[in-house]
């Protein structure tokens, strides 16, 4: 159904807002985003999924709640994985109130907090929020032991089991500010819920809402009662639509969806067209005996108000469970208001096929079918249909049809029932997300993709970064665990990283990983820009991947077009004699630290430091906002220029081992230290033949020195005047207007006592010529910088790793370039992976080209990629018969973690306990 139909007549809409049936615009409507839940055999949606559509049953033959000690109670159930398992202290829950509370409250508020994540949305966004939180669920069986039997052990107990808290500590928790409450309709709560979610977003009482159910099985006298009312089939065996039914299995399930408004949306699974409910009022036959004739008003009405037409629904998702009554009813009434002028029969099936009814929850747990179908594109089969059944016309007639296959799904309309045994009946449309992927999802650049994740555990980042390999590389599914990324969440204390491509088939491939243990203490961020030696043949090739670093790199090529340079060429040649030229080493190191720059712009990144060594503070200048692009790259150009025009004498410069104030009394005249690097680093300049007799002097010492390239020009020296002379006439129609320096950036090239003057502050001509002919303080003031810093050395090479390790040992260093890096691009990549790594949280999908939200269809679900700290056990009330004995022998079970005997824990002998 496309848009149109829906929004075909806006005028004639906008006299209906009273109502609740239209949204005033396409980008109000409301959509199911996220959705995590836990099913019986099925941990996730991702395992609900392998059931459903593989038919296994999902029912337990030997479920272990308790002892059957009636054979009026059926032996078969549906039950859900470990009831005491509870991330605690995530959720700032106390441990008595969490040994205290209800296990539906402790599994429903980490779904829910995963349904939020499934939607590509950080938790931490909607704090604040008006997103209402509706919670479905009629049994809450845990109350028994801590409202009756343990009342003795403080008040945990009120705030654990009451069944509003299901929906209020959610809200709590998560600081959201919308309606918060406990929905009770039965067997229809869930989706009673979702329709009261549905009103408060139409009527703009909340943006947004988190809508649930719960069912847990823990005592047995519940399924007694229901048994002796006649609704339980006492095989086990849930049959809808079939002749042999005989009523229905109970199960377990909690699952939990998030609905947001269309342009709030970065996934759109279904939107909700519209919902509606009713109640059967009295009834000759009783109260819990379901009236299809309400049931058929219900859904009469209900497409009477949208103005869809019943016969165009591909399927529909009944509520059907099997029973001996509500079956016919409940088909008698499909049949009236779908079938009439149908021309092929009406697809139907019910869920409890295969999971059993798990009551309260069991709207959601259609949903969470109709879901999957429209993900798929076709219709998970019901188990346990041999024969329609017999009395049912729109079944033996062939009007109805039950999906006892997967079958294919025509088209983007289902409807969703669900009744109580109160008669409250519910009724929901769903529209499916039409928006098809393109090249199943695959990138259309070679640029591999960088997931950070963080998480409770090491295994939990482990698991979600593993899972991506298991599936092809989709941009779009990145691009929403990105944007989850953006916000840093203090809980999850473990952090990762995971650099992604892909091979010939378009499966992904983890090239780098790395998981570590993040301290929370925030670290000062300093970029640090090194000089000439860094450049190399091909350093910008890779770098041109990144779409930030291209854009930065073309606007260097223009800036420099009308001096004759191509910048492209000096970064990408292979050609060995490129950096003969020392224009194209200061041009080349210029362009690749400009790029790296606007690359953590990109990602939001503020230094608290800035420092260069040499020419290194041009680096610097531009990230203080100093020069712009253009005036940055001509300082580089005019640098080359000057150097190249004057003449000077011949000289060399030499890396030495020893520290400046070692090294000052053992210079000749001619040679001064260019250099001061650090307390065993300097680097000499000065006449050629004079440099080159004192290496072989320091080498014969056994001290290490060693030539690097300067193009014959002493820098750093009084031998090089005339090429300050030039820059400053070169540089004065560049700089015209001088900005001042920030006190985040340390100069290196004035000493610090004289950084207050104001000709030192000026970011001027005259500060690039000092930056030119002065000596480098880099050792003087890399001894100001934080120890515990990261350093970010800007640079085509790491070339000051070495030295800033050993001067800053407590840092952490990360250089963004490796010139032996067989890609530089994924180096760079797993530098900043690293920074996440390391507490700095970013947008990492400013690096990548935009995608367009919501995602489309088949996006791979992001809630089953999480896990939990479940290392701790938390109480479970368990049901046991009172047994006879044949001794007067008394056996207690005596727990320290509850307060009827945290006493004895006092009672130690000799430093043991002993009781």
């Amino acid at each position: 159904m496309s848009e149109n139909t829906i929004y075909n007549n806006y005028e004639r809409q906008k006299l209906k807002l009273t109502s609740r049936v239209y949204a005033s615009s396409p980008e109000d409507e409301i959509c199911i985003t996220g959705i995590s839940g836990v099913f019986p055999k099925c941990k996730n949606i991702n395992e609900l999924e392998h059931n459903l559509y593989n038919k296994i049953d999902m029912i337990d033959d030997n479920p272990s709640r308790w002892n059957h000690f009636s054979p009026e109670i059926p032996k078969r159930t549906g039950n859900i994985g470990p009831l005491d398992k509870f991330d605690a202290q995530f959720f700032g829950v106390h441990f008595k109130q969490a040994h205290s509370m209800d296990p539906q409250g402790r599994i429903v508020i980490e779904k829910a907090f995963e349904a939020v994540m499934d939607a590509g949305i950080n938790p931490k966004a909607i704090r604040g929020s008006r997103t209402g939180v509706f919670i479905g669920a009629c049994f809450a069986e845990a109350e028994k032991t801590w409202f009756y039997d343990r009342v003795t052990e403080g008040g945990f107990g009120v705030t654990g089991c009451s069944r509003a808290m299901l929906a209020n500590r959610i809200s709590f928790t998560l600081g959201l500010q919308g309606q918060s409450l406990l929905v009770d309709s039965a067997c229809s709560s869930s989706l009673y819920a979702l329709d009261m979610a549905f009103t408060a977003m139409r009527n703009g009482e909340c943006d947004a809402a988190i809508v649930g159910g719960t069912n847990l099985i823990i005592h047995p006298y519940t399924s007694l009662q229901f048994a002796r009312l006649g609704v339980l089939a006492p095989d086990g065996i849930c049959r809808p639509f079939d002749n042999s039914a005989c009523g229905y299995v109970r199960s377990e399930a909690i699952c939990v969806i998030y609905l947001q408004k269309l342009k709030d949306a970065k996934r759109v699974y279904a939107k909700v067209v519209y919902s509606k409910a009713n109640c059967d009022g009295h009834k000759p036959e009783g109260i819990t005996y379901p009236a299809g004739r309400i049931q058929q008003k219900l859904l009469s009405e209900f497409y009477n108000d949208v103005e869809i037409d019943p016969s165009s629904l591909a399927y529909v998702e009944a509520h059907s469970t099997g029973t001996i009554v509500g079956d016919p009813e409940e088909c008698i009434a499909l049949d009236k208001v779908f079938c009439t002028n149908r021309k092929t029969p009406l697809l139907v099936g019910s869920i409890k096929a295969n999971m059993g009814h798990s009551e309260s929850s069991s709207g959601v747990c259609s949903i969470a079918k109709v879901l999957l179908a429209f993900e798929r594109g076709e219709v998970a089969p019901n188990i346990n249909f041999v024969t329609n059944r017999k009395g049912v016309k729109a079944l033996e007639e062939g009007r109805l049809k039950v999906c006892t296959e997967v079958t294919k799904l025509k088209g983007e309309l289902v409807g969703i029932n669900s009744f109580g045994f109160g008669g409250a009946n519910a009724h929901v449309l769903l529209a499916g997300n039409a928006k098809n992927k393109i090249n199943n999802g695959a990138p259309t650049d070679s640029l591999p993709r960088l997931v950070n994740w963080s998480g409770r555990t090491e295994a939990a980042v482990e698991l979600a970064l593993n899972s991506l390999t298991s599936r092809p590389l989709d941009v779009e599914h990145i691009a929403l665990l990105h944007n989850i990324q953006t916000k840093e969440e203090p809980g999850f204390v473990y952090r990762g990283f995971g650099i992604f491509s892909h091979d010939p088939n378009g499966n992904a491939v983890c090239v780098n990983k790395s998981i570590q243990r993040f301290s929370g203490i925030k670290r000062p961020l300093v970029f640090m820009y090194s000089g000439m030696g860094s450049q190399w043949n091909g350093m910008g090739t890779s770098l041109l991947q990144i779409p930030v670093c291209k854009d930065t790199i073309l606007k260097c090529q223009n800036s420099l077009k009308p001096y004759g340079v191509d910048v492209i060429d000096i970064i990408t040649s292979n050609n060995p004699t490129m950096f003969d030229n020392i224009l194209n080493s200061f041009i080349g190191i210029m362009v690749i630290q400009i790029a790296l720059t606007d690359l953590l712009r990109s990602l939001e990144l503020e230094p608290d430091f800035l420092i260069g060594h040499s020419t290194g503070e041009n680096g610097c200048s531009y990230a203080d906002g100093a020069t712009t692009l253009e005036q940055t790259v001509l300082l580089a150009l005019f640098r080359g220029f000057a150097s190249n025009e004057s003449k000077i004498l011949k000289g060399a410069m030499a890396a030495v081992g020893l520290g400046y104030r070692k090294l000052i009394g053992m210079l000749p005249p001619s040679i001064e230290v260019a250099c001061h690097n650090s307390a065993d680093s300097s680097t000499i300049s000065g006449p050629a033949q004079a440099v080159h007799d004192f290496i072989t002097q320091l080498q014969a010492q056994g001290i290490f020195a060693k030539e690097v390239n300067c193009s014959n020009i002493p820098y750093h020296t009084k031998h090089i005047v005339e090429i300050g002379e030039k820059l400053s006439k070169y540089l004065e129609h560049v700089i015209t207007i001088p900005k001042m320096r920030s006190a985040k950036w340390l100069s290196t090239s004035v000493p610090k006592n004289r950084w207050h003057l104001p000709e030192n502050q000026s970011i001027d001509a005259s500060y690039f010529v000092n930056n030119l002919l002065n000596n480098v303080l880099f050792e003087e003031v890399a001894a100001l910088l934080p120890e515990n810093s990261i350093v970010i050395e800007i640079a085509p090479h790491g070339l000051l790793q070495a030295i800033v390790k050993r001067s800053m040992p407590n840092a952490i260093h990360l250089p963004l370039t490796h010139r032996r890096h067989p890609n530089v691009a994924t180096f760079t990549l797993g530098a900043i992976g690293k920074l996440f790594m390391n507490g700095v949280t970013m947008p990492i999908g400013k690096i990548y080209p935009t995608v367009d939200f919501p995602v489309s269809r088949n996006t791979p679900r992001i809630a089953p990629m999480m896990a939990w700290d479940h290392s701790e056990e938390w109480f479970v009330t368990k049901f046991e018969l009172q047994k006879s004995q044949s001794t007067g022998l008394r056996k207690v079970n005596i727990s320290l973690n509850l307060d009827d005997f945290a006493f004895i824990a006092g009672h130690e002998i000799d430093g043991k306990m002993s009781w």
